[in-house]
């Protein structure tokens, strides 16, 4: 029978709807960092040893890998306006830095209003706390020994720390965070270090920068922690770790390259940018097997990839 109009027009409709039917929707395919136009940031830490040796060289190959953000670790014995250059030349920004709580003038004790001059000339627009300030009577001791020391009181210290260096740093816009590691989660008592400094911390003025890789190997959910403290973490260091590492308060991981790793990342970057999380930051330690800019970019290819 010779086909009318109007029968085309319903095999025209039906053809067209289970195309629509198989085909994806709009963006959902696409990787997580591109459907949500975020760059893939790197913690210099990670480079550390390449970036002391040669800052330019070392921002211009971490640019040809395809990250466009760095967030710096200190200033690499730069000036801000040496620093900019560096970054400006290797096509890279650096809208975050961590800063110590003692130090000299590029330290959270020394003159803010200086400080976060430099940052503003940098690009900086968040001084994050790598570790807790160490109060006095824990100075000149080890590391490992001063994180196990340290007291429900120190972290509140450290929270009260928090918001008067946030309070200085706003009018420069500059907003302040901490960024935490396993000992955090140390028990003191019915809480821990973490949950006293996001307790104690104003919203309105301190972040947290969430190192997934630490929060692991804690043995703590990062899932959990998100969903608990939603908004409060509004970066995120990207950090895998082996099946092998085993949960622990004394900065001991087993890492590698993201991806090599444990964790789940799909649902880890959906849930973190859910939670409120924008600026992440690829961040390895050490021991490494590769050469540090090899593992930088195996860690970049795998994100570029990955759906969620």
């Amino acid at each position: 029978m010779p086909s009318t109009p109007s029968l085309l027009h319903r095999r025209g409709f039906l053809t067209a709807g289970i195309a629509a039917l198989a085909a994806p929707a709009v963006g959902a395919a696409q990787p997580f960092f591109k459907r949500h136009g975020l760059p893939i940031g790197i913690q210099l830490y990670t480079v550390g040893p390449d970036a002391a040796k040669d800052l330019d060289g070392t921002l211009k190959a971490l640019s040809a890998i395809g990250y466009r953000s760095v967030e710096s670790a200190g200033f690499l014995g730069r000036t801000p306006a040496q620093f900019r250059a560096a970054l400006d030349a290797a096509g890279v920004v650096c809208t975050s830095a961590h800063i110590q709580g003692r130090g000299g003038a590029d330290s959270f004790s020394g003159d803010l209003g200086k400080l976060g001059e430099a940052l503003r000339t940098i690009g900086v627009k968040n001084a994050v706390l790598p570790s807790p300030y160490i109060p006095d009577r824990l100075l000149g001791k080890g590391l490992r020994e001063v994180l196990t020391q340290l007291t429900a009181d120190d972290f509140k210290m450290n929270a009260d720390f928090l918001n008067a260096k946030a309070a200085g740093l706003k009018a420069a816009g500059i907003k302040v965070g901490y960024h935490n590691h396993n000992f955090e989660f140390a028990p003191l008592g019915a809480t821990n270090g973490l949950e006293i400094l996001l307790k104690n911390t104003d919203p309105a003025l301190v972040g947290f920068e969430m190192d997934i890789g630490w929060v692991a190997a804690a043995g703590a959910d990062p899932l959990a922690l998100l969903a608990k403290h939603k908004g409060r973490f509004t970066m995120a260091h990207i950090k895998d770790i082996k099946a092998s590492t085993k949960a622990n308060f004394a900065l001991t991981m087993d890492p590698t390259e993201i991806g090599s790793g444990s964790l789940d990342w799909k649902t880890l970057l959906s849930k973190a940018y859910a939670s409120g999380v924008r600026g992440f930051y690829v961040e390895q330690e050490a021991p490494f097997v590769l050469p540090r800019l090899e593992a930088a970019k195996v860690s970049h290819d795998y994100l570029a990839g990955v759906v969620a």
